[in-house]
């Protein structure tokens, strides 16, 4: 049977505040290139935009398979910290600082990808149509909304580490079980609103990776079944701290 998590091992080392201003850099830096190099240095904006703007359709392709590719590693270090394979090496304090560390990176990944939109003049995005689900119209309103509520999503399950002691565990894990309806939405924003998909590579890509994700999560349904198979049929005795161990979620 599979150890349980204390609530000590959940807690991520790295302070809010440093995951916040990661954040806060990622949406400066994106600004930074749509928004203020085009003001200050016209000629480096021209270079980059080109006469139909694809420079910053190639930076947002690109952050966005790299934001993908994060929120993967991600999820699949999440679904290993449920088995014994973390808990052996590198050890569940370890595991979950890296699990919690991936997530804001593909957080901060994510938020490049959308707002450095902002420089293309021939799409011709805004802050509204590019962070308001169903908005962009008329590129594929519908599977880009995937992806934003996906962003959305993600930043609720990665920082309800930081309060999970004020929504108590019970809430924080079921918070947590969104992460597989998460990595679903984002993968199927990427493979039918992302350009690059037709590229076997990348079809590859999320090949492998998505059935990695869907392969463990299986596994871990049925480790799960059989610990619940060898649990004892008598209560527990309430002395022992019930609700102070949880498992984590993905």
């Amino acid at each position: 049977m599979t150890r349980e998590t204390t609530p000590e091992e959940l807690t991520p080392r790295t302070p809010l505040w440093q995951a916040v201003a990661l954040l806060g850099g990622a949406v400066a830096g994106a600004l930074a290139t749509a928004v203020v190099v085009p003001l200050w240095v016209p000629s480096l904006a021209g270079s980059l935009a080109g006469p139909q703007g694809h420079g910053y359709w190639y930076l947002s392709r690109v952050s966005g398979l790299v934001a993908y590719g994060l929120l993967w590693l991600s999820t699949v270090l999440g679904l290993l910290l449920t088995g014994r394979i973390a808990r052996t090496w590198p050890g569940v304090p370890t595991a979950v600082d890296l699990h919690q560390f991936l997530s804001l990176v593909a957080l901060a990944f994510s938020l490049l990808h959308a707002l450095v939109l902002l420089g293309d003049r021939y799409a011709g995005y805004t802050p509204f149509t590019l962070l308001v689900p169903f908005a962009s119209s008329p590129y594929r309103p519908l599977w880009v909304a995937w992806g934003q509520i996906g962003l959305y999503l993600t930043a609720v399950v990665t920082f309800s580490f930081y309060f999970r002691k004020r929504i108590g565990p019970r809430t924080w894990r079921r918070l947590h079980y969104l992460t597989f309806l998460v990595y679903s939405m984002v993968l199927v924003h990427a493979v039918v609103a992302g350009t690059d998909t037709p590229n076997p590579v990348v079809v590859l890509y999320y090949l492998v990776t998505g059935g990695a994700v869907y392969a463990l999560t299986l596994f871990r349904l049925l480790i799960r079944s059989v610990d619940v198979g060898r649990q004892p049929t008598h209560a527990p005795n309430p002395s022992h701290g019930a609700g102070q161990t949880h498992h984590l979620a993905g």
